[in-house]
């Protein structure tokens, strides 16, 4: 291969590494917001599930006075659901994965409603009633 040839291929396959790395890093951050604390409610604005016109499937939101930080997944305009990002095994903040959350302790896995899907944790995650009103989400800390 001439030495013209060999730099473009190279050239080409360093841009396409680029691309895709940072294709592949903005699948996985998630989307962090930071929620209000009305009376008894967390409330974050719907929006903030928006991202370049199209809706994210989930959100953490993180409040000062909490300890750990709220998933909310949405599943349409009107179904939401909140789960405390605490492992159960051991305390651990989990790591949301699409639509798992993951304890990077000791490898426990939850689905997005919460369920015990992969020890060693064998109880369920905290998950908190959410209501939508004035295009907004109260997340019921009780």
């Amino acid at each position: 291969m001439e030495r013209k040839a060999f730099l473009k291929t190279c050239g080409f396959a360093c841009l396409g590494g680029s691309v895709l790395i940072g294709a592949l890093e903005s699948c996985g951050t998630s989307k962090m917001v930071t929620g209000t604390i009305n009376n008894s409610n967390l409330v974050v604005p719907i929006t903030a599930f928006q991202s370049n016109g199209a809706y994210n499937k989930y959100i953490v939101v993180q409040q000062e006075q909490l300890k750990y930080p709220i998933c909310v997944y949405r599943f349409s305009q009107t179904e939401y659901s909140a789960v405390l990002m605490r492992c159960t095994h051991q305390g651990a903040e989990l790591q949301v994965f699409g639509d798992k959350l993951e304890c990077p302790a000791h490898g426990s896995t939850f689905s997005n409603i919460g369920q015990v899907k992969n020890g060693p944790a064998d109880t369920n995650l905290r998950t908190f009633p959410v209501i939508v009103q004035n295009d907004q989400l109260l997340i019921s800390l009780k």
